[in-house]
């Protein structure tokens, strides 16, 4: 089973004066929201410990390679692997993304010693659009004017739940 989760950082919080109704992509992606992030496969997980991880980018930006694994025309049969990342701004760690037939094995550049996590890819897809939603629902409950943001609707247009 997949699990995806998150929190929110205490010591790296937004500027009180944010506007969020009017924050750009580059401030939602990248300056807001920080915190730590995990992927999980059953009892196993790799996580992040640092703080300072865009969550919301992460939830976007994991939507976004979930798609990336998925442009091979024959989808599940394709036996060529397809390769995706996520680069964590702040330091030259990644997550890396490789997808075989339906499953994508995960690792993390942090916990080199640890064996890959194996996801079913369409069940990966189902869980980074739920957890998508997710964040974008704290998120606006959280922080007023939000849910105002034209670029929150935009990306949450994008990337509807499955």
């Amino acid at each position: 089973m997949t699990d995806l989760g998150y929190a929110l950082s205490r010591r790296f919080p937004d500027p009180p004066q944010t506007d969020y109704r009017a924050a750009d992509v580059r401030a939602l992606r990248h300056d807001l929201f920080c915190g730590d992030v995990y992927v999980a496969e059953d009892e196993r997980e790799l996580s992040t410990g640092w703080g300072w991880v865009p969550v919301l980018d992460f939830a976007w930006a994991l939507c976004d390679i979930v798609e990336e694994l998925d442009r091979d025309p024959a989808g599940s049969r394709a036996a060529r692997p397809q390769y995706a990342e996520f680069d964590f701004t702040e330091s030259a760690d990644r997550l890396r993304f490789v997808r075989r037939f339906g499953h994508v094995e995960v690792t993390a550049d942090w916990e080199p010693d640890e064996p890959p996590l194996s996801l079913h890819h369409a069940e990966l897809r189902r869980e980074a659009r739920d957890f998508l939603h997710d964040v974008v629902a704290d998120l606006t409950d959280m922080h007023d004017g939000l849910d105002g943001n034209p670029v929150i609707w935009d990306l949450l247009a994008r990337f509807p739940r499955v």
